[in-house]
């Protein structure tokens, strides 16, 4: 189905990022997953392009861009099967929060590194004992003068190597559950901080997981990110971009493999027949073909509401949920059809389907989607 979500600006834009993940990825991606992280000088490059700061104001050294040009570069890169959770934290996710809440001073110290690539953002909300249930973390910023003392500790931090910069949860209020939650952004380099070891995943080998420590770090004050005791709120407000990254991402991802299956069917032989002569196959990839249509079709009506202003949190929920488990069922669906083939790291499909499962657990789980539908509902 021919979609209308973008214009010739955009595509002229991925054009461009398809030649540069090629040149800069391409011969290098089996390297850089075997090394567990993209090397450093990838995000220069990339910032270089202009891909770290597209929602970043110009004055600023951005490109002022609308939010479609950072779907540009999550498909493309999905299409590519290249795994770049890092760069869409950073991107996506971690700078509309300098951007929608940083005062001029704090705009002017960060906003021009994170789009050229010499700074690199990553969020650290997750810990230990608090993952969906932001109100219950357990990290503290005691405030001692002009400074912020941080105990405490995060995991699963995409991007924690690479990171310069940490946008921290932290609790100002431990009496409070909601209103003592506050948005602290901690350089990596200070005393204190410290990175455990990556967390060795199912999948997802290119990007680092890793924990993060705060042993009394003492934060200046003036790194804290809007108002104190306003964290739940600003972290709620962006929760919709973060959701319809995943779904992007997932939804390419299907979409590719799909694409790469049908060309593997039309070549393979079994039983002296190629296996698009049976009906099964047939069937199968008609399925999954129409699941991809559709999640093309949500995704696209979420995106267009989102870039207007007008998509909800309900919205977001419904696109993630919807594309993270297609995204599952189609590329198992898939895998059947390479055979042991698809169970071998070299063929793509195998990365693929390992790389799909967390789709349908970070960002939210798929349990906590179907809860927030049920409460645009009225249940």
């Amino acid at each position: 189905m021919r979609r209308t979500v973008y214009g010739p600006e955009h595509e002229a834009f991925r054009a461009a990022v398809r030649t540069f993940l090629e040149k800069e990825i391409g011969a290098h991606y089996r390297e850089w997953e075997e090394a567990g992280l993209p090397p450093r000088d990838f995000y220069n490059k990339a910032g270089d392009l202009g891909i770290l700061g597209l929602g970043i104001p110009e004055e600023y050294g951005g490109g002022g861009a609308d939010f479609l040009f950072n779907a540009v570069v999550t498909e493309e890169a999905a299409r590519a099967g290249y795994a770049l959770g890092p760069l869409r934290i950073h991107a996506d996710i971690s700078v509309p929060y300098f951007v929608d809440h940083g005062n001029d001073e704090q705009k002017a110290q960060w906003l021009p590194g994170l789009a050229s690539g010499e700074l690199v953002a990553a969020l650290a909300l997750t810990e230990p004992g608090a993952g969906s249930d932001l109100a219950g973390l357990s990290t503290t910023a005691r405030r001692d003068g002009d400074h912020y003392v941080v105990n405490g500790s995060k995991t699963f931090i995409t991007g924690g190597l690479n990171a310069d910069l940490f946008l921290t949860a932290v609790k100002t209020d431990p009496t409070q559950r909601h209103a003592g939650l506050s948005l602290l952004v901690i350089p990596g380099d200070l005393a204190g901080v410290s990175r455990g070891a990556p967390l060795h995943k199912i999948g997802l080998h290119i990007q680092e997981a890793v924990e993060i420590f705060f042993d009394d770090v003492r934060v200046p004050a003036e790194y804290l990110l809007g108002e104190e005791g306003q964290g739940f709120t600003y972290l709620t407000s962006h929760l919709v971009q973060e959701r319809l990254s995943i779904a992007i991402n997932a939804q390419g991802a299907a979409a590719s493999i799909v694409e790469q299956t049908v060309e593997y069917v039309n070549s393979r032989k079994v039983f002296g027949k190629t296996l698009n002569t049976f009906q099964n196959t047939k069937f199968v990839l008609a399925g999954c073909a129409t699941e991809v249509e559709a999640g093309q079709a949500l995704l696209d009506q979420v995106l267009l509401a989102h870039v207007a202003g007008e998509a909800t949190p309900a919205d977001a929920a419904k696109v993630k949920l919807f594309c993270t488990e297609m995204q599952g069922r189609v590329i198992d669906a898939c895998l059947q059809l390479f055979g042991g083939y698809g169970y071998i790291n070299e063929y793509p499909v195998a990365r693929a389907w390992a790389d799909a499962r967390v789709g349908r657990i970070y960002g939210g789980s798929s349990e906590v989607m179907k809860t927030i539908i049920a409460k645009s509902l009225g249940l």
